[in-house]
């Protein structure tokens, strides 16, 4: 199968172009230009340059495609840059299915996040259930993916939270620590998205896909020390009524860690039923204690 590939470079799209070559497919990867030396693996793969948000790279660039895997994403908007989350998710969706629809591809895999809704208290979660809901309408066999927080080698989330705990001898923690996450490992979530190329049973269906277990934010820390060898981490809670002020204050700035979209995602938690995920593609999801480790190059 020849799939088209979106997000090729990141940190979820180099795991799942690993899987697609391994499950012998043929990638055609769009990669922006100056970006090719970024795909982690180059034989075996097409690149067409372009940018999913511009329609006219797109023109003929599936043609010869049995399959798309659409995978872009953000989490922090720049829109100094034009990076937003209307024009990431929404129109770059928007744009990824009109050129399947007219070059011939039926199959289309799409990731959306755990969290995504009409309602949502955030951007992200609004405009990824935007892009939801164009897949839904259109006529091509889709099957919609809802990762949680995705951890493994390469992970942002991880290296920022070891880091903290290298640096200083009190890791500062905002509000309480006990709003929970329940991580889904890289390897898994890239999987099960190239299996579901040859599943016909998952076409329209959406899947939340979850780790074996969910964590407080303060366990979450201690989990992630341990597998740094250390015992303890010792922390500090900030409350969110002096966090959130000053988070407001300093989003624009593009240094600032956190913006208050970020913020309210935090401390909402990010759990889900992965049950109907784990049946479907016949897996045990693994939990955020048994593989952290290996975000640190040891054995799970």
């Amino acid at each position: 199968m020849k799939v088209f590939l979106t997000g090729g470079t990141g940190f979820v799209g180099s795991e799942v172009l690993r899987h697609l070559l391994t499950a012998g497919h043929v990638v055609r990867a769009l990669v922006r230009e100056g970006s090719e030396s970024k795909l982690a693996v180059q034989e075996n793969v097409e690149v067409h340059t372009g940018d999913f948000a511009e329609p006219s790279s797109l023109v003929d660039a599936l043609i010869g495609c049995d399959a798309v895997i659409h995978l872009v994403g953000i989490i922090r908007e720049f829109p100094g840059r034009g990076v937003t989350f209307k024009r990431m998710h929404v129109e770059a969706t928007e744009n990824m299915l009109e050129a399947a629809g007219e070059q011939g591809v039926k199959r289309y895999l799409h990731m959306s996040s755990n969290g995504a809704r009409e309602r949502g208290n955030t951007g992200y979660h609004r405009t990824k259930w935007q892009a939801e809901e164009m897949v839904r309408a259109t006529e091509l066999d889709w099957t919609i993916f809802r990762p949680s927080l995705i951890f493994g080698p390469g992970s942002e989330f991880v290296s920022m939270i070891a880091e903290l705990i290298r640096r200083l001898p009190v890791v500062p923690v905002i509000g309480d620590g006990q709003y929970r996450m329940q991580p889904v490992a890289l390897e898994q979530v890239a999987a099960s998205i190239v299996k579901a190329l040859e599943m016909p049973e998952t076409i329209g269906a959406t899947y939340h896909l979850g780790g074996g277990a969910s964590y407080s934010y303060d366990e979450i820390l201690d989990l992630t020390a341990q597998a740094m060898g250390k015992k303890r981490v010792a922390k500090i809670h900030q409350p969110l009524f002096m966090i959130k002020p000053m988070v407001r204050m300093m989003q624009g700035f593009e240094q600032f860690p956190i913006t208050d979209d970020q913020l309210k995602m935090l401390v909402e938690g990010n759990v889900c039923d992965s049950e109907e995920w784990a049946d479907a593609f016949d897996l045990k999801p693994t939990s955020y204690a048994d593989g952290v480790g290996g975000c640190f190059g040891q054995e799970s």
